[in-house]
């Protein structure tokens, strides 16, 4: 059973007050309801059937769900929004004869009936106004210990938005504090990789100094060697023809024959260098088809570096001699 108390203005007597108690079974008020209306010293009481409601929706062309509502909204003023009038008739009412309520809505200056009740009177008004009062202290009662418990939880709702605020506040701090100390580690990390970069940059710059340094050492060194073998061989390191070298053999041979001497065999271990060479450039030329054919130029420039040899050996094997 749930049961709703509101008060109500009868439009009829504005200076009076009553108060309007509904009884009812289930979720709303579509299987019926009792009305019990009092102003403190007399009271009325009715019941609505559901059969009844059936009509009133028809005569309003509404839909009974549609209907239902605006009438539960009335009764137990659960809507602010819109206003609902009531009307007593007779009026003033009679405290020992029944009398009609009727309820409208009004909306935008425009109303309409939903309804009416027939109330009789209550042999006994005392007992309705006192159920009335314990009903309303029972209804007092219930919300204040919801109100209380409602508090309650307010107020565990508010430490508990504390301490998050203050776990927030201490995680923030804690955040703060190691982005700084992860920023200066990597700035750390940072420098000396530079350091590692810039140091690895020098060392590749000192090797390649050095590499270029050993590469101009080893050109001067084979220029020297160069040097050292053209002067060594009269300035020509050309290949001689082969009838320039046969006769020039031939004739040595002749003169170390006719000329007998104890120092031949020191002159024999004179290591001659230019057959080698005349065997690596014999090798060269073979691979280059040119240089089978000197011209007569060239040939007379080995002829005669070939004599110059020659004369120096004699004057070495002269002086050896002496």
């Amino acid at each position: 059973m749930h049961t709703s108390v509101r008060e109500i203005d009868v439009s009829s007597q504005p200076d009076s007050t009553y108060f309007l108690r509904v009884d009812w079974r289930g979720q709303s008020l579509g299987s019926g309801f009792q009305l019990v209306l009092t102003d403190g010293q007399g009271a009325w009481r009715g019941e609505v059937r559901d059969a009844a409601l059936c009509e009133e929706a028809k005569e309003l062309e509404m839909q009974k769900e549609r209907y239902i509502q605006d009438l539960q909204q009335a009764l137990t003023g659960t809507e602010s929004s819109i206003t609902y009038s009531f009307t007593l008739t007779p009026s003033p009412p009679n405290h020992s004869s029944t009398v009609t309520l009727a309820y409208e809505k009004v909306q935008k200056d425009i109303s309409f009936r939903l309804g009416s009740v027939l109330l009789k009177s209550v042999a006994e008004p005392a007992e309705a106004v006192r159920e009335l009062l314990i009903h309303s202290l029972q209804k007092g009662n219930t919300l204040d210990h919801q109100n209380q418990d409602l508090e309650e939880e307010n107020r565990k709702l508010r430490q508990e938005q504390q301490r998050i605020t203050a776990d927030m506040k201490r995680y923030v701090g804690g955040k703060e504090a190691l982005e700084t100390e992860l920023y200066s580690r990597f700035v750390l990390v940072l420098n000396e990789k530079k350091a590692k970069i810039r140091s690895l940059q020098e060392t590749v710059s000192q090797l390649q100094e050095s590499s270029s340094e050993g590469e101009k050492n080893k050109d001067s060194v084979k220029s020297h060697q160069t040097a050292a073998e053209e002067d060594e061989y009269g300035g020509s390191t050309d290949e001689e023809p082969e009838d320039v070298k046969c006769t020039a053999a031939s004739t040595l041979q002749s003169r170390d024959s006719s000329t007998p001497s104890p120092l031949d065999g020191s002159l024999k271990d004179i290591t001659d260098v230019a057959p080698c060479r005349k065997r690596r450039f014999r090798h060269l030329k073979a691979s280059d088809p040119a240089l089978k054919r000197p011209n007569q130029q060239t040939s007379h420039r080995k002829r005669s570096s070939t004599e110059e040899t020659e004369r120096r050996k004699r004057s070495k094997s002269r002086k050896l001699r002496e």
